[in-house]
């Protein structure tokens, strides 16, 4: 009877939208439970087979299949590091021992196709996109070919597998840091470690040197630093320093030297950071440069900046102090002229040399696309010398000045310099003074009117796309009022608004 075989409605959408597994998803369930007969077949396996069977061996921790996989990997990449978003020595030491397996197999990898081990943790395209796809060495993010021919030293352009890792060594290393680099000491004969990107932060001096000695400085593309050494220590780093030939991007975060005997001099410790610092100006692909560092507000820091081989494209530079010297320093430097990105942020900035400010600007008008300007006091009477140059940077699409101090009658200005400014996209302004009360606190009222008074007088030339005006950071919550088209309070003052209302 049609009426007796009623089923439950939740459970017949269900049977609806769960779909049957398919053949290649219950061989490899079976694979997987045999394990024996996994590893045996493997040499059998259609290509396309392996990426979906290495996921779910690496999901339900087979580790002895997750070996014999990368012995017999078909493609020329493996990017494993997408798939261990947390630190696991476990999985890490399978991985490398599938690679041990496979150098036995393959003396100097001739009959292997894997070249490329990627151990980097961030997404990558190879586990997303049709599994037969070839993922080759240029996906890694390491040199064109051409560049390997040109700069590397002739004992590296022998074939060898590389294996590829970002580096954060931060104190000491940690367990799987430490295993990586054992293992790479041990087979550094047929194994190539590369380290793109390398982070520094106060390590001691040993672990430090040990780590660039593991990897060959060539193929550093981006540095961060954050160090405290002895003369002897910045010295003994700038040995590789020198060699890191292909560096894009350079952070230092912060960079001092400390004195713990009578050997060295103040005078000593300043001419080896003067040393350290003329050293960036010989890297000739360096593109990105990044300062954040108060040790450079104590010495005239930034005349390297002159003999750069190559124009930088981004600079950002964040200093308590901005000394004016180093400021003209950077309005004379021809390696500026091509910026595409400029950052400063400085509390004494526009109180230096307005005019030097007004023709790096003028220098960079034809390319520069963002702007940041931030934490800076603009008194009335010297942002008139920066607003003509200003409006000259045609190609700007995103302005940044928030936390800056200016009145409501500067601010105006400023939007008018940026009428004609066609390309612009990210608009950023600080609330202006008036929009504070005696003791700083924010004028809700007044905030809100001056806020849409600022936006009809973008809107009289053009209909801004991203335009956001913000107050300081309350002190309390952290948090700040914004206006983009509608008001947004701090949470202390939305607290204080429903309780007035309540």
């Amino acid at each position: 009877d049609p009426g007796e075989m009623k089923c439950n409605p939740e459970e017949a959408i269900r049977m609806n939208i769960e779909a049957p597994s398919t053949l290649q998803e219950l061989a490899m369930k079976s694979l997987l439970r045999h394990e024996a007969l996994a590893i045996s077949v493997l040499q059998k396996l259609p290509k396309a087979f392996f990426p979906s069977l290495f996921k779910e061996a690496f999901k339900s921790r087979h580790m002895k299949i997750l070996t014999a996989m990368v012995a017999e990997w078909p493609f020329s990449c493996l990017p494993v590091g997408a798939l261990m978003q947390q630190p696991d020595v476990v999985i890490l030491q399978a991985v490398l021992d599938g690679v041990d397996m496979l150098l036995k197999q393959n003396v100097h990898l001739r009959r292997s196709k894997l070249r490329v081990l990627d151990l980097r943790k961030v997404c990558h395209v190879f586990w997303d996109v049709w599994p037969g796809m070839e993922c080759g060495e240029s996906s890694t993010g390491i040199l064109s070919e051409e560049e390997k021919e040109n700069d590397l030293p002739r004992y590296d352009l022998r074939q060898r597998l590389k294996v590829v890792t970002d580096f954060f060594l931060k104190v000491a290393l940690d367990k799987e840091q430490a295993y990586l680099l054992q293992w790479a000491q041990q087979q550094q004969d047929a194994v190539q470690l590369c380290c793109p990107k390398l982070i520094i932060c106060d390590a001691p001096e040993h672990v430090s040197l040990m780590l660039l000695s593991s990897f060959k400085p060539h193929y550093i593309e981006e540095l961060h630093l954050s160090i405290h050494w002895t003369p002897r220590e910045l010295n003994c780093f700038a040995h590789y320093f020198v060699q890191m030939t292909n560096l894009h991007k350079l952070h230092l975060a912060r960079i001092s030297v400390h004195i713990n005997n009578a050997t060295y001099t103040f005078e000593d410790k300043e001419k080896h950071i003067t040393r350290f610092l003329a050293q960036i100006s010989k890297l000739k692909y360096l593109q990105e440069l990044i300062i954040n560092d108060s040790y450079f507000s104590k010495l005239n820091s930034f005349s390297f900046l002159r003999c750069l081989k190559t124009p930088l494209e981004s600079l950002s530079i964040k200093l308590h102090k901005f000394p004016s010297s180093d400021l003209k320093h950077l309005s004379q430097c021809q390696g500026l002229f091509q910026l595409k990105h400029l950052n400063l942020f400085s509390a004494s900035l526009f109180n230096l040399c307005p005019t030097a400010l007004q023709f790096l600007l003028k220098s960079v008008a034809d390319t520069l696309q963002t702007l940041q300007i931030s934490n800076c006091s603009i008194r009335d009477s010297e942002h008139g010398t920066l607003l003509p140059a200003l409006s000259q940077c045609l190609q700007l699409t995103s302005v940044y000045f928030y936390d800056t101090a200016i009145s409501m009658s500067a601010l105006k200005d400023l939007l008018q310099s940026l009428a004609n400014l066609s390309k612009l996209t990210e608009e950023f302004y600080p609330a202006p003074l008036e929009c504070y009360d005696d003791r700083g606190h924010v004028l809700v009222n007044k905030f809100e009117n001056v806020c849409l008074d600022l936006l009809n007088t973008i809107r009289v030339n053009r209909q801004p796309k991203v335009m956001k005006i913000s107050t300081k950071v309350c002190r309390k919550c952290s948090q700040s009022c914004v206006f983009d088209g509608k008001t947004t309070l701090c949470l202390c003052l939305k607290q204080e608004l429903f309780k007035t209302r309540n």
